[in-house]
């Protein structure tokens, strides 16, 4: 096709989780009730682990930012994702889709980052528990951390301008209910090559690294667990990191569902359902797993709500 041919791209079409038309309005329904949650839970970490004095630990302060980034990855997908459901023109202008692809790229890649720094944490605290406050000080968490967010924005950047940097012309469907690298390379119109080498390095990296971390922290404390002779030990020690292991499994156990599957079964359609998981529903899941497996942060959020009461009361 000659070049004076093309209709260059100024905005994109979404086809959201589905295109029946009688689904929308139950979709919409559904993934309001999870947004809220999402919301609700969140706040509720960020809030509880910073005005509570007994929950200033490592743990507790690399908790909440994982709600941070996890209110992040699901404020970034789901208030687009509800408006589109209500209106017949799903449409997102050329910018707003590259900066949504920006955004999502830099919760997800912050939430591996993070998933392994909390591995290393419940590492440090069962296997040298002696030495915890001194490896794990609150100036290495604020490195920790800084690093975290520092390596997510930059690996956004240069995946995202990677992925903007190709030519789209004609098509602007993306099948998808949010802007994704695969669904937009799809549409290109120019080679590939480059972005695709881009997007599997930098998926590649991320997951080995923060999967090489995560497990061999977690055999190293189930040695370690092991190891201690009294049953309410062996119990106490289990319990500190069994919310971040539930956690940890939910989200690999997502991606590597979706990464891991054969080309001829792989599909959009596919990808969608495991999108869906790990944007809305495991954002919301966190807190929950975080929150009901927790002893502090149930007795916190008691003291929160008493504190709460009384100040209203005495008003």
């Amino acid at each position: 096709m000659a070049p004076g041919n093309f209709t260059w791209v100024t905005e994109f079409i979404l086809t959201g989780v589905s295109d029946r038309a009688d689904l929308q309005i139950p979709l919409f329904l559904v993934f309001l009730v999870i947004y809220g949650l999402t919301v609700a839970g969140n706040l509720g970490i960020i809030t509880l682990t910073s005005v509570d004095s007994q929950l200033q630990t490592p743990m507790y302060f690399f908790l909440r930012h994982l709600a941070i980034i996890n209110l992040g990855d699901s404020t970034v997908i789901a208030p687009k994702m509800l408006i589109n459901c209500l209106v017949k023109k799903k449409t997102t202008s050329y910018y707003e889709c590259a900066t949504q692809l920006g955004g999502f790229l830099v919760f997800i890649v912050a939430e591996v980052s993070m998933l392994a720094v909390m591995a290393y944490d419940r590492y440090v605290a069962i296997c040298n528990p002696l030495l915890y406050m001194v490896v794990v000080s609150r100036r290495v968490c604020l490195l920790l951390v800084s690093l975290t967010y520092l390596y997510s924005f930059s690996t956004a950047i240069v995946t995202s301008s990677s992925v903007f940097s190709m030519s789209y012309c004609s098509s602007n469907v993306i099948n998808h209910f949010y802007c994704d690298t695969v669904p937009l390379l799809a549409l290109s119109c120019s080679d590939t090559y480059f972005p695709e080498t881009v997007i599997f390095i930098s998926a590649a990296t991320n997951l080995a690294c923060s999967m090489i971390i995560v497990l061999v922290s977690y055999f190293n404390i189930v040695l370690s667990i092991l190891r201690i002779r009294s049953s309410e030990g062996r119990k106490k020690a289990f319990s500190t990191c069994a919310s971040h292991m539930m956690a940890v499994t939910v989200f690999y156990g997502t991606l590597l569902f979706m990464y891991l599957q054969s080309r001829t079964s792989h599909s959009l359609d596919t990808d969608k359902m495991a999108s869906v998981f790990y944007t809305l529903v495991i954002p919301m899941l966190n807190p929950m797993i975080y929150s009901l497996r927790n002893k502090d942060v149930k007795a916190a959020l008691k003291r929160f709500l008493t504190n709460s009461c009384c100040s209203s009361n005495s008003m």
